[in-house]
């Protein structure tokens, strides 16, 4: 006893005498010299226009383009088709974990992640509160235009509550798709109306990427956003629509390609990172998808040609021709585009030989995407004016809003022009003069063959190729174009093309929000809200 005595006496000696030299010295070995206070905001607004457009800025610039941009809807759509090779669930409509996962893990995980923490420390009681001003709003307006691509693919996402983890959010509520709308609009009009030449915001141009901190280009992007948004609910919430969609025309909308939102890639340094996703899920050689353009998409292409300059002359931009290509070569087989062959979706390599009444050469008998569309450095296009002219003469169509100008057939004709003129960013090769142009519109009319609000559908279709995401979601709104179904044996959907993705599994399991708020049942056949569901 007398020895543990003697022990708790030294004990307590040395504490009272370690108190003693509390000191700052003390306290500032427990501070790490690396660790930093603040992040440059200049940084995350540039890691957050990357990975916005390829997904994945911190992992795998392709993830998301191979499994759900690619793999589901590029299929899904029937602008590409897949017999064998690479990840396709949408093109025989089965089940693929990773094309359901991707755009959720990556948009939260990724690009929104880096945009909130921009917005949050340019706002109340953030390091950089008041200044940076433009930065915050450009980073707004991005925001938006990722949150409106996740709750397009699921339904009901988090969305309110979501990207609080530093706040102990870790599981954040469902909000409905019918409240999601209404509050990206609204952060649309104030975002956009905040830029301003006159905000103080130092670094800016430098961090911009896309835009070098052209304020009026960033409000036509913003306002051309507030016009496919409000365009988008016009079937369920048409009082909504002709809100925003006056809003979005008095605002100033996209008009030519060179308002066009363009994400500059590099081939380097980061293979992981600065490379176009696109262009690298395509790669031969890297495990890439095989490229082949389908079918419908061809043959819609080439409608009523007798001669090689009655093509669409978007066809040999898109197209490089029947070709092989080897991670060292590109080799074109037929270049005629008469002679161009898509391929039909829906088969696999077998069902491709009983139709075709022996073994099948896909590499010389199916067209495929250029190869110079798919440079590893090309840069990504988010969203092209095209579309603008494609949505105001479909609201003119429509009676929907007011203060366009012009006639639909006026804006039809505009997208039309701008959608085949604005390829030359992916190669200068990619020229499509005027007189082409005209020649086209002069071949099909406007309002002639088919009605009006189809030919517009069509033509948003053909403009929305890589971004195919955007045009599976034109396609659930408007049913445009008219698709084909196909019926895999392997199929999940009956013979349906899927209205949604379904969401993670870890997701599922893991939030106890999920069965109270999600778009459910959770089947690829659920429509969301805008699509007539929920």
């Amino acid at each position: 006893m007398k020895i543990i005595n003697k022990i708790m006496i030294t004990i307590m000696a040395m504490s009272i005498a370690m108190m003693g030299c509390d000191t700052q010295e003390l306290h500032d070995l427990n501070i790490n010299p690396q660790a930093v206070n603040q992040i440059d905001l200049n940084f995350m607004f540039t890691a957050g226009q990357i990975g916005t457009a390829s997904g994945g800025s911190a992992g795998d610039n392709r993830f998301i383009d191979w499994r759900t941009n690619i793999g589901m809807t590029a299929y899904l759509i029937q602008q590409l088709a897949n017999a064998g090779g690479g990840i396709a669930p949408g093109d025989k409509y089965t089940e693929n974990f990773e094309s359901n996962q991707a755009p959720f893990e990556f948009f939260y995980g990724d690009a929104l992640k880096n945009l909130s923490e921009v917005i949050k420390q340019t706002g109340p009681g953030g390091y950089d509160e008041g200044n940076k001003q433009n930065t915050r709003h450009a980073a707004r307006i991005m925001t938006i235009l990722n949150f409106h691509r996740l709750t397009d693919f699921y339904g009901n996402i988090p969305y309110f509550n979501a990207l609080q983890g530093m706040n102990g959010v870790f599981f954040p509520e469902y909000d409905k798709q019918s409240e999601i709308y209404p509050a990206m609009l609204k952060v649309l009009e104030e975002a956009t109306a905040g830029l301003s030449t006159s905000n103080p915001d130092q670094g800016f141009a430098r961090a911009d990427l896309v835009f070098k901190g052209d304020v009026a280009k960033w409000k036509k992007f913003g306002y051309s956003l507030m016009l496919r948004l409000a365009m988008r609910v016009s079937n369920v919430a048409p009082q909504l629509a002709n809100e925003y969609v006056t809003k979005a025309i008095a605002g100033g909308v996209m008009m030519t390609n060179a308002d066009n939102f363009w994400v500059p890639m590099s081939e380097g340094p980061s293979l992981w990172i600065n490379q176009n996703g696109i262009s690298r899920a395509f790669f031969p050689g890297d495990g890439g998808q095989p490229g082949y353009l389908s079918k419908t998409f061809v043959d819609w292409l080439k409608a009523g040609a007798t001669a090689p300059n009655e093509v669409d002359p978007r066809l040999m931009i898109i197209s490089g021709g029947i070709a092989t290509w080897s991670a060292v070569a590109w080799t074109p087989i037929n270049t005629n585009p008469l002679e161009q062959r898509g391929m039909p979706n829906g088969f696999d390599e077998a069902g491709l030989e009983l139709m075709e009444g022996g073994p099948v050469n896909q590499q010389t008998t199916f067209s495929r995407i250029n190869h110079l569309m798919l440079k590893r450095g090309s840069p990504y296009l988010m969203m092209n004016a095209a579309e603008s002219h494609f949505l105001m003469a479909e609201a003119l169509e429509r009676g929907i809003g007011s203060g366009i100008t012009g006639t639909a057939a006026a804006h039809y004709n505009a997208g039309v022009r701008a959608a085949m003129q604005m390829y030359t960013p992916f190669d200068e090769s990619f020229v499509v003069t005027d007189a082409q142009v005209d020649a086209y519109l002069a071949r099909n009319p406007y309002g002639v063959g088919k009605p009006a609000l189809e030919m517009i559908g069509d033509q948003m279709w053909a403009s929305k190729f890589m971004n195919w995401w955007e045009a599976w979601s034109d396609w659930r709104r408007t049913g445009f174009p008219v698709l084909t179904p196909t019926n895999h044996p392997a199929n999940v959907t009956q013979g349906q093309i899927m209205r949604k993705l379904r969401y993670p599994a870890a997701e599922v399991a893991s939030n106890a929000n999920f069965q109270e708020g999600a778009t459910l049942p959770d089947f690829f056949m659920t429509r969301v809200w805008w699509d007539g569901g929920n």
